[in-house]
């Protein structure tokens, strides 16, 4: 209610109304489904206005997901997997999610168990910083891993 109150009660519409159109706001209904129905008199620009900034408040304090992506190779060499694997590290305790995969390009997607074994590698050296939330996956010329930051 702006400006002056109104005393709470049950009015007919027709009073409710009159009121509203005196204070020269709107009547506007709260809870239809009540018995009976719940109705205020406010600025209803004003009601609209506070509802969105209490959306876009709500909107602001959820958490958003972030995902980074690694990409390994079916051949990639030990200080390569261990500078990606730093880099993972740092994602997860960052608190971002972290997608691996292993891209195999032209022919070398007949190397599929060692594109396998190089995610599983991963997995095993991140045990203590993530934990893996889908398994190695073939999806087209990539294999993809997700693991998800621990708590």
């Amino acid at each position: 209610m702006v400006g002056e109150n109104v005393e709470p009660g049950i009015y007919n519409l027709r009073e409710a109304l009159v009121m509203a159109e005196n204070r020269g706001l709107d009547l506007v209904e709260i809870s239809p489904t009540a018995n009976p129905p719940v109705c205020r008199v406010i600025d209803y620009k004003k009601f609209l206005y506070e509802l969105k900034r209490k959306q876009k408040e709500m909107k602001a304090k959820t958490a958003r997901i972030i995902v980074k992506e690694i990409r390994l190779g079916p051949n990639t060499d030990d200080h390569d997997f261990n500078f990606k694997l730093n880099h993972c590290i740092k994602f997860l305790k960052d608190g971002a999610k972290v997608k691996v995969d292993v891209f195999f390009k032209g022919r070398s997607i007949i190397y599929k168990e060692q594109g396998e074994l190089i995610l599983l590698k991963f997995a095993q050296s991140i045990v203590d910083y993530g934990k893996i939330e889908q398994m190695p996956r073939l999806e087209g010329k990539r294999m993809i891993m997700i693991i998800a930051p621990k708590k």
